[in-house]
Protein backbone atom coordinates (compact mmCIF):
# COMPACT_ATOMS: atom_id res chain seq x y z
CA UNK A 1 0.00 0.00 0.00
CA UNK A 2 2.92 2.47 0.73
CA UNK A 3 6.22 3.62 -1.48
CA UNK A 4 9.04 4.67 0.87
CA UNK A 5 11.16 7.69 -0.35
CA UNK A 6 14.04 8.18 1.79
CA UNK A 7 15.18 11.54 2.77
CA UNK A 8 17.79 12.95 0.87
CA UNK A 9 20.88 12.83 3.21
CA UNK A 10 23.02 15.51 1.28
CA UNK A 11 20.90 18.32 1.24
CA UNK A 12 22.66 20.17 3.26
CA UNK A 13 25.64 20.88 1.36
CA UNK A 14 23.66 21.41 -1.83
CA UNK A 15 22.07 24.25 0.09
CA UNK A 16 24.97 25.32 1.11
CA UNK A 17 26.51 24.86 -2.07
CA UNK A 18 24.02 27.07 -3.33
CA UNK A 19 23.81 30.02 -0.77
CA UNK A 20 27.11 30.33 -1.23
CA UNK A 21 27.15 31.05 -5.23
CA UNK A 22 24.11 33.37 -4.03
CA UNK A 23 26.38 35.73 -1.91
CA UNK A 24 29.23 35.67 -4.11
CA UNK A 25 26.96 36.75 -6.97
CA UNK A 26 25.58 39.91 -5.04
CA UNK A 27 29.22 40.30 -4.00
CA UNK A 28 30.32 40.67 -7.58
CA UNK A 29 27.27 43.04 -8.42
CA UNK A 30 28.90 44.67 -5.58
CA UNK A 31 31.98 45.01 -6.13
CA UNK A 32 30.95 46.88 -9.79
CA UNK A 33 29.86 50.25 -7.93
CA UNK A 34 33.74 50.67 -5.83
CA UNK A 35 34.10 53.67 -4.83
CA UNK A 36 38.06 54.09 -4.27
CA UNK A 37 37.97 56.55 -1.05
CA UNK A 38 35.07 54.83 0.66
CA UNK A 39 36.15 54.15 4.05
CA UNK A 40 35.63 51.21 6.28
CA UNK A 41 31.62 51.12 6.90
CA UNK A 42 30.64 51.18 10.15
CA UNK A 43 27.56 51.16 12.03
CA UNK A 44 25.80 50.54 15.76
CA UNK A 45 22.95 48.05 14.94
CA UNK A 46 21.61 45.13 12.49
CA UNK A 47 18.52 43.83 12.42
CA UNK A 48 17.52 41.08 10.50
CA UNK A 49 14.99 38.00 10.05
CA UNK A 50 16.29 34.49 7.86
CA UNK A 51 15.16 30.97 7.01
CA UNK A 52 17.43 28.19 8.23
CA UNK A 53 18.06 24.69 7.37
CA UNK A 54 20.12 21.93 8.76
CA UNK A 55 21.19 18.78 9.70
CA UNK A 56 18.29 17.97 11.78
CA UNK A 57 15.37 19.11 9.61
CA UNK A 58 14.00 19.11 6.29
CA UNK A 59 15.21 21.78 3.22
CA UNK A 60 12.95 24.21 5.21
CA UNK A 61 14.39 23.98 8.82
CA UNK A 62 12.63 27.16 10.59
CA UNK A 63 12.78 31.03 10.82
CA UNK A 64 15.10 33.31 12.93
CA UNK A 65 14.88 36.62 13.96
CA UNK A 66 18.90 38.80 14.51
CA UNK A 67 19.67 41.88 16.00
CA UNK A 68 23.55 42.95 16.71
CA UNK A 69 23.86 46.06 18.64
CA UNK A 70 27.47 47.35 18.43
CA UNK A 71 29.49 47.66 21.97
CA UNK A 72 31.73 50.35 23.38
CA UNK A 73 34.75 48.62 23.61
CA UNK A 74 36.77 46.35 21.00
CA UNK A 75 38.07 42.92 21.98
CA UNK A 76 41.97 42.83 21.21
CA UNK A 77 41.04 45.35 18.74
CA UNK A 78 38.03 44.06 17.49
CA UNK A 79 34.98 45.52 16.83
CA UNK A 80 31.84 43.57 18.93
CA UNK A 81 28.21 43.27 19.12
CA UNK A 82 25.47 42.01 20.98
CA UNK A 83 24.11 39.22 19.92
CA UNK A 84 20.28 38.88 20.21
CA UNK A 85 18.33 36.53 18.19
CA UNK A 86 15.18 34.34 18.45
CA UNK A 87 14.60 31.00 16.78
CA UNK A 88 11.52 28.76 15.43
CA UNK A 89 13.00 25.18 14.00
CA UNK A 90 11.80 21.82 13.09
CA UNK A 91 13.83 18.82 14.48
CA UNK A 92 13.28 15.27 12.79
CA UNK A 93 14.50 11.86 13.46
CA UNK A 94 17.15 10.29 10.65
CA UNK A 95 15.00 7.52 10.40
CA UNK A 96 11.77 9.27 9.26
CA UNK A 97 10.48 7.60 6.12
CA UNK A 98 7.39 9.25 3.78
CA UNK A 99 5.07 7.40 2.76
CA UNK A 100 2.03 7.50 0.42
CA UNK A 101 -1.13 5.59 0.11
CA UNK A 102 -1.92 4.01 -3.30
CA UNK A 103 -5.42 4.25 -2.71
CA UNK A 104 -5.71 8.11 -1.42
CA UNK A 105 -2.62 9.31 -2.45
CA UNK A 106 -2.19 10.94 1.26
CA UNK A 107 1.42 10.89 2.65
CA UNK A 108 1.92 8.99 6.11
CA UNK A 109 5.03 9.11 8.39
CA UNK A 110 5.51 5.28 9.51
CA UNK A 111 6.41 5.48 13.11
CA UNK A 112 6.26 8.73 13.36
CA UNK A 113 4.67 9.49 17.20
CA UNK A 114 6.00 13.24 17.54
CA UNK A 115 7.07 16.41 16.17
CA UNK A 116 9.25 18.58 17.77
CA UNK A 117 9.30 21.76 17.72
CA UNK A 118 12.69 23.91 19.24
CA UNK A 119 11.74 27.98 20.01
CA UNK A 120 15.21 29.34 20.62
CA UNK A 121 16.29 32.22 22.71
CA UNK A 122 19.57 33.75 21.96
CA UNK A 123 22.09 35.82 23.74
CA UNK A 124 25.70 36.23 23.11
CA UNK A 125 28.81 37.84 21.49
CA UNK A 126 29.67 38.65 17.56
CA UNK A 127 33.30 39.95 17.19
CA UNK A 128 34.19 41.49 13.63
CA UNK A 129 36.61 39.58 12.31
CA UNK A 130 37.01 41.77 8.81
CA UNK A 131 34.77 44.67 7.96
CA UNK A 132 33.74 45.82 4.73
CA UNK A 133 33.85 49.36 2.88
CA UNK A 134 31.02 51.32 2.55
CA UNK A 135 30.40 49.59 -1.37
CA UNK A 136 32.48 46.60 -1.42
CA UNK A 137 33.34 43.64 -0.07
CA UNK A 138 32.37 41.46 2.82
CA UNK A 139 32.09 41.06 6.41
CA UNK A 140 33.23 38.24 8.28
CA UNK A 141 32.49 37.85 11.85
CA UNK A 142 32.32 34.80 14.33
CA UNK A 143 29.76 34.62 16.79
CA UNK A 144 28.99 32.40 20.31
CA UNK A 145 25.69 32.46 21.50
CA UNK A 146 23.48 30.13 23.97
CA UNK A 147 20.44 30.22 25.78
CA UNK A 148 17.51 27.94 26.48
CA UNK A 149 15.43 25.50 24.32
CA UNK A 150 12.09 25.26 24.57
CA UNK A 151 10.92 22.15 23.16
CA UNK A 152 7.24 21.65 22.04
CA UNK A 153 6.74 17.99 21.60
CA UNK A 154 3.43 17.59 19.39
CA UNK A 155 1.72 14.53 19.04
CA UNK A 156 1.44 13.53 15.38
CA UNK A 157 -2.06 12.87 13.93
CA UNK A 158 -3.14 9.72 11.64
CA UNK A 159 -6.30 9.28 10.15
CA UNK A 160 -7.82 5.72 11.04
CA UNK A 161 -9.88 3.18 10.30
CA UNK A 162 -11.03 2.29 13.36
CA UNK A 163 -14.08 0.52 11.56
CA UNK A 164 -15.17 -0.31 8.35
CA UNK A 165 -16.63 2.94 6.46
CA UNK A 166 -15.37 4.50 10.02
CA UNK A 167 -12.08 7.00 9.68
CA UNK A 168 -10.97 8.88 12.83
CA UNK A 169 -7.84 11.70 12.61
CA UNK A 170 -6.09 10.90 16.46
CA UNK A 171 -2.48 11.33 17.72
CA UNK A 172 -0.43 8.04 16.46
CA UNK A 173 0.20 5.15 18.98
CA UNK A 174 2.47 2.45 18.40
CA UNK A 175 0.85 0.09 19.63
CA UNK A 176 -3.22 0.68 18.94
CA UNK A 177 -1.91 1.48 14.88
CA UNK A 178 0.12 -1.53 14.55
CA UNK A 179 -2.27 -2.64 11.27
CA UNK A 180 -0.10 -0.18 8.69
CA UNK A 181 -2.95 -1.33 6.57
CA UNK A 182 -5.62 0.65 8.32
CA UNK A 183 -4.08 3.95 8.15
CA UNK A 184 -5.66 6.10 5.78
CA UNK A 185 -2.92 8.67 5.73
CA UNK A 186 -1.95 11.57 7.96
CA UNK A 187 -4.35 14.01 10.04
CA UNK A 188 -4.16 17.82 9.76
CA UNK A 189 -1.09 19.95 10.68
CA UNK A 190 -3.01 21.91 13.15
CA UNK A 191 -4.58 19.35 14.94
CA UNK A 192 -2.98 18.08 18.02
CA UNK A 193 -1.54 21.92 19.26
CA UNK A 194 -3.87 21.36 22.53
CA UNK A 195 -2.02 17.78 23.86
CA UNK A 196 1.38 19.48 23.01
CA UNK A 197 4.32 18.79 25.68
CA UNK A 198 6.64 21.31 26.95
CA UNK A 199 10.62 20.14 27.55
CA UNK A 200 12.98 22.58 28.29
CA UNK A 201 16.69 22.38 27.64
CA UNK A 202 19.79 24.49 26.82
CA UNK A 203 21.76 24.80 23.68
CA UNK A 204 25.20 26.57 22.09
CA UNK A 205 26.59 27.56 19.03
CA UNK A 206 28.99 28.87 17.35
CA UNK A 207 29.18 30.42 14.01
CA UNK A 208 30.76 32.58 11.21
CA UNK A 209 28.47 35.29 9.69
CA UNK A 210 29.36 36.40 6.51
CA UNK A 211 27.76 39.95 5.42
CA UNK A 212 27.18 42.00 2.31
CA UNK A 213 25.66 45.21 2.10
CA UNK A 214 24.61 45.39 -1.70
CA UNK A 215 22.25 48.63 -1.61
CA UNK A 216 24.32 50.33 1.48
CA UNK A 217 21.50 50.19 4.53
CA UNK A 218 20.20 46.92 3.55
CA UNK A 219 22.22 43.71 3.92
CA UNK A 220 21.55 39.84 3.21
CA UNK A 221 24.30 37.36 4.33
CA UNK A 222 25.10 33.71 5.51
CA UNK A 223 24.90 32.55 8.65
CA UNK A 224 27.07 29.01 8.45
CA UNK A 225 27.31 27.15 12.13
CA UNK A 226 27.47 24.54 14.41
CA UNK A 227 24.40 24.04 17.38
CA UNK A 228 24.68 21.68 20.31
CA UNK A 229 21.30 20.77 22.32
CA UNK A 230 20.17 19.09 25.59
CA UNK A 231 16.78 18.87 26.75
CA UNK A 232 15.72 17.57 30.39
CA UNK A 233 14.48 14.07 29.15
CA UNK A 234 14.67 12.48 25.97
CA UNK A 235 12.52 13.60 23.25
CA UNK A 236 10.40 10.78 21.63
CA UNK A 237 9.82 11.24 18.36
CA UNK A 238 9.87 7.66 16.96
CA UNK A 239 9.14 5.00 19.22
CA UNK A 240 10.61 2.23 17.63
CA UNK A 241 13.94 3.82 16.44
CA UNK A 242 16.94 5.42 19.10
CA UNK A 243 15.56 8.66 20.86
CA UNK A 244 17.54 11.52 22.36
CA UNK A 245 17.67 14.10 25.02
CA UNK A 246 21.46 15.40 23.16
CA UNK A 247 21.46 17.04 19.54
CA UNK A 248 23.97 18.65 17.87
CA UNK A 249 23.59 20.18 14.10
CA UNK A 250 25.27 21.81 11.28
CA UNK A 251 22.86 24.71 10.43
CA UNK A 252 22.99 27.54 7.57
CA UNK A 253 20.67 30.24 7.79
CA UNK A 254 20.48 32.96 4.91
CA UNK A 255 19.10 36.75 6.15
CA UNK A 256 18.07 40.28 5.27
CA UNK A 257 17.93 43.00 7.33
CA UNK A 258 18.66 46.46 7.47
CA UNK A 259 21.64 48.54 9.77
CA UNK A 260 21.58 51.45 11.40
Amino acid sequence: MYVYKPLRMNRFKYILAGALTLLLITESWAQRRTDPEAEEEVYNSVSSIGITTNTNSGILGGFVYRHSKALPTLLKGKHQFRYLALELVNVKHPKEIASQNFITGSRFTYGKKNYLFVLRPEYGREIMFFNRHADEGISISGIVAAGPSIGLEKPYIIQFQSRPGVIVSEPYDEIKHAQTELIVGSGSFFQGFDKTSIVPGLHLKTALSFELSAFRDNMTGLEIGFLTEAFTRKIIIMPFAQNRSFFTSGYVTLYFGNKK
